[in-house]
């Protein structure tokens, strides 16, 4: 109830004896209570009891005694009565329900629990906090409701417009497939016109470097020419009288020649009789850049040649171009040291083991595993002569410097002449033991040079095909020989590393350098004649100073060096290794 309403008190009024003279049972009092009980405080109740709990149980731990609520509950029936009445001073009422609500309680009238009086106040504030709360609730779902309505219009509009983006994807999904499709077909119908461009700029590649080669020789000629006339006119009657008496001296030889090769053929290239003069015998021919320039060669240029081990190559007697032949059966013709491909050649249906350009760089041969020689004509882009006169596998080829004649070397122990005239084998070569891995012709001369696996080196005169002179002094099989451009050298390297450098002259070793135990699989002199390029089956190039002796190491290639060469002026090495890579350094 609330504070401000005023507390009422039952009155205590004596029980009188009814008229049907009812008797009471007497309660006794405890006389042995004190007043002091009733002084006790809470405290002092409390603990009093843990004590004597403690004490029961020997636990001296402490009890937590719990905190009391206090909760408003309903009146009971009888109570609201009362208070009613003393409210209102009716108090014979009050008596007379006293009287008889006893007299009730005592007949045994009131066993169950009294009725309670629910208290109205609390039941309208439960009511009015529920009401609230209810009102709170609406107000939730009605905003709820307005959010939900706000967000399912948004959602529509995104699902109209996300649902027109669908189908506008759909017609340019379908209409880039169309184009696609019409494309492909207009591709498929440019694929011949390709083919055709591709020949076509071929054809204009392969003229274009033919008419260059052309202008070259032409300029080289009229320079030559000019020579000739100026020295002409200085020495014209003792010049004109010599040649006279040369012709004659030529003529006679030519008719013995004739007389005593009873086996010629009509079209027959005649040999030199006599060996031409070598221009670069005493001439200043410039030194490789790697001896001059500080830090020696540098890769300037890598580019992937073949789609196998690229086995040789060859520089162009004229222009900065590279042959180069591998084992998928394909030689190519390169630009240097762009790396651009002019021409590819395919015909051999085995690996291809060597290549050589014509004196005049209008030709190409290549010797292959399919035991054959091919020479290719790059004006008519074909292949022009096949010789097949060997019966085992080819491993190298040289033109004579005269042009009209092709050197191999094979694994049948042979080497063979042929005449590119009269189509045919002009000469074999027979006394070594074992295969012959490689050739080359002395500078302007018509001496041939072999080196074999039976460890030897030979030279050979063409006219005759008579071996003139043996080496001797390899303990493994040579895998290459070279000269130097003055013809007064010959380098050879062998499968154990071995190089050796011999003096034609004087018949003798001069050098012996060992790189084992890799094989050295080619060697090639620089155009002064002072640097050696070792190709090693390690992936190094050696580079060896002649005079000194001293040795440098070109690294880069990621397997065995199978070649490696010099241009003319020596600014650049080219070499070709087994991980289908050609290099150019500079």
């Amino acid at each position: 109830m609330p504070t401000s309403d005023p507390i009422y008190y039952v009155e205590k009024v004596e029980i009188e004896a009814d008229e049907e003279n009812e008797e009471f049972e007497e309660i006794t009092y405890d006389e042995d209570l004190s007043d002091s009980d009733a002084d006790e405080d809470l405290e002092t109740a409390l603990r009093s009891m843990q004590q004597t709990l403690q004490t029961e149980i020997g636990v001296q731990e402490p009890i937590d005694i719990p905190k009391a609520v206090v909760s408003r509950r309903p009146e009971v029936v009888d109570d609201f009565i009362r208070n009613f009445l003393i409210r209102y001073k009716m108090t014979r009422t009050l008596d007379a329900f006293q009287r008889e609500w006893y007299e009730f309680q005592t007949r045994g009238g009131a066993e169950n629990d009294p009725e309670l009086v629910p208290d109205c106040y609390v039941q309208n504030e439960d009511l009015e906090n529920k009401v609230k709360f209810l009102h709170k609730e609406i107000e939730k779902m009605k905003r709820a409701v307005n959010k939900a309505g706000t967000q399912y219009i948004k959602m529509k509009k995104e699902r109209d417009f996300h649902r027109m983006h669908h189908r506008r994807i759909v017609q340019e999904k379908e209409k880039l497939f169309t184009d696609i499709r019409r494309l492909k077909k207009h591709y498929e119908s440019y694929e011949p016109a390709l083919e055709e461009l591709k020949n076509k700029y071929e054809t204009a590649m392969r003229e274009k470097m033919l008419t260059k080669i052309e202008c070259e020789k032409n300029m080289s000629r009229i320079n030559n020419l000019t020579t000739t006339l100026t020295n002409y006119e200085n020495v014209r009657a003792s010049a004109a009288e010599s040649a006279t008496l040369k012709d004659l001296d030529l003529e006679v030889i030519v008719q013995q020649q004739e007389k005593t090769d009873k086996t010629s053929h009509p079209k027959d290239s005649l040999i030199p009789v006599e060996c031409g003069s070598n221009p670069n015998a005493n001439a200043s021919l410039p030194v490789t850049c790697h001896l001059t320039k500080s830090g020696g060669y540098r890769v300037v240029e890598s580019f992937k040649a073949h789609d196998l081990a690229v086995s040789n190559l060859a520089l162009h007697p004229f222009r900065d171009v590279i042959a180069t032949v591998s084992d998928d059966t394909t030689w190519k013709i390169w630009s240097v040291p762009e790396g651009e491909l002019l021409l590819t050649g395919r015909g051999h249906t085995m690996w291809i083991g060597d290549c050589d350009f014509h004196p005049d760089g209008t030709k190409l041969a290549t010797g292959s595993g399919d035991t054959s020689v091919k020479v290719w004509d790059f004006s008519e882009g074909e292949c022009v002569h096949t010789f097949n006169d060997h019966s085992h596998p080819v491993w190298g080829v040289a033109w004579h410097h005269s042009g009209n004649f092709l050197a191999s070397s094979s694994m049948d122990n042979t080497s063979k002449l042929f005449d590119l005239a009269s189509e045919r084998c002009r000469c074999t070569f027979r006394g070594h033991s074992d295969s012959v891995n490689s050739l080359t012709f002395l500078p302007y001369s018509n001496v041939l040079c072999t080196c074999s696996a039976d460890k030897t080196i030979s030279l050979w005169d063409i006219r005759t095909g008579l071996c003139a002179q043996t080496f001797y002094g390899h303990i493994n099989a040579i895998n290459n020989v070279n000269f130097n451009t003055q013809g007064t050298s010959i380098a050879s390297c062998d499968a154990y590393g071995v190089v050796k450098i011999w003096d034609v002259r004087q018949i003798m070793e001069i050098g012996c350098y060992d790189f084992e135990p890799h094989p050295a699989n080619s060697v090639r002199f620089d155009t002064s004649g002072s640097c050696l390029a070792v190709a090693s089956n390690d992936g190094n190039i050696k580079m060896l100073e002649v005079e000194k002796g001293q040795v440098t190491e070109l690294s880069g290639h990621e397997d065995g060096v199978q070649g490696a060469l010099f241009n003319k002026n020596g600014e650049m090495l080219i070499s070709a290794s087994s991980d289908c890579t050609v290099k150019v350094w500079s």
